[in-house]
This record gives structure tokens, C-alpha cells and sequence, in this order.
């Protein structure tokens, strides 16, 4: 099962689930990405960017030999970086309201997993927080069925992360958490 557990894991990398839910969105509901310039800029930077951390681990000095733990470290901070970049590409792009939206959902859900983690050492979870935003934003943009789709590999991550003990319930719930709250802001700021 452990096997199982780590598929299960990878499967649902949070900056996987930004990919489908954005092409979801894009798809669904193609008004929010107004060229493909500006859904091609999300992907890059809440995907790509985001999974280049994990090969690139072997090669940074300060985080090769630091096992899972640096991993998940230099995930986040590429994640950070990403939703940075988006941010400055935003600003000069004339990036939609539903844009800034996306966008600042994923910087601002981020940086209070990092702030949470690192800075008041209270472990709570990246990963429920990346499985868990990308339903809700999916059913913010009324993608619903992408966003049954996107809740069954939440359920699936939930299971994989505690069996394995990776999170325990309360950290994937505080993770999570996180990420709604973010949204609930910014949709009553916004109102896309």
C-alpha cells in the first residue's frame, strides 16, 4: 500500500492540480484567460516552475542532503516564486479580474503556509492546501464538474497523506483551511 500511498501523493502535487484546474478554467469557463499568452504565463509559473524544484533538489548545495524535508522546503519557496513572477506578468499584461483572482489566491495561500511553517513553527500543510484551493477556485469559476473530479484526488490525498503519515488529519485540515479562507477574501473583494 505504501506504494499506492506514493502514487496517490504525486499524483496530486499541488502545482499538477493548478495545471488542471487552470486548463479546466480555461476550457470551461475561457473568458478569465482573455489570449492564450495569459493562460500560457499561469501555467508556466503555478506549474511548471513549481515542479522544477524536485529534480533541481540534487543540484542546490543547501538542499541536496536534506532528504523529504528540504524537498518540501524548496517546493514551497519555488511555488512562492511562481506566484510572484505571475504577479509582476499580471501587472504588465492586462491580466483580468479573475486573473488577479487565481493569482493572488495562490500567493497569498502560500506565503501563509510558508509564514505558518517556518515562522510561528506550526506544521500545517502545503499539500491539503494545494489539493483543497483548486476545488474551490473551480467552483468559484462554476467548473463543476472538473471540480468533483478535483475532490475525489483530495479525498484520495487526504487518505494517501495519513496513512502515510506524511500529515496528520488537524495539519491537512489547517492547510486547507488556509487556502478557503484566502478565497473567501478575495472573492468578496473581487467579485468575479
Amino acid at each position: 500500500m505504501e506504494k499506492v500511498y506514493r502514487i496517490i501523493r504525486i499524483v496530486t502535487l499541488a502545482p499538477l492540480l493548478a495545471g488542471f484546474s487552470l486548463l479546466a478554467i480555461a476550457v470551461f469557463n475561457p473568458e478569465v484567460f482573455p489570449s492564450l499568452w495569459h493562460f500560457a504565463y499561469m501555467l508556466l509559473f503555478l506549474t511548471v516552475l513549481p515542479l522544477t524544484a524536485y529534480p533541481l533538489q540534487k543540484f542546490i548545495p543547501h538542499f541536496k542532503d536534506k532528504g523529504r524535508s528540504g524537498q518540501r522546503t524548496l517546493a514551497m519557496i519555488f511555488a512562492v516564486a511562481g506566484y510572484l513572477l505571475c504577479l509582476i506578468v499580471n501587472i504588465f499584461s492586462s491580466a483580468t479580474a479573475g486573473i488577479w483572482l487565481i493569482t493572488l489566491e495562490y500567493l497569498i495561500s502560500g506565503k501563509l503556509i510558508l509564514f505558518v511553517n517556518k515562522a510561528l513553527h506550526i506544521k500545517i500543510s502545503a499539500h491539503g492546501c494545494g489539493t483543497v484551493g483548486p476545488v474551490f477556485l473551480l467552483v468559484y469559476f462554476g467548473v463543476y464538474i472538473p471540480a468533483a473530479i478535483m475532490c475525489i484526488f483530495s479525498v484520495a490525498s487526504y487518505i494517501a497523506s495519513v496513512k502515510a503519515k506524511h500529515h496528520t488529519l488537524p495539519q491537512l485540515i489547517g492547510g486547507s483551511a488556509v487556502s478557503v479562507l484566502v478565497l473567501a477574501v478575495l472573492a468578496l473583494l473581487f467579485r468575479v
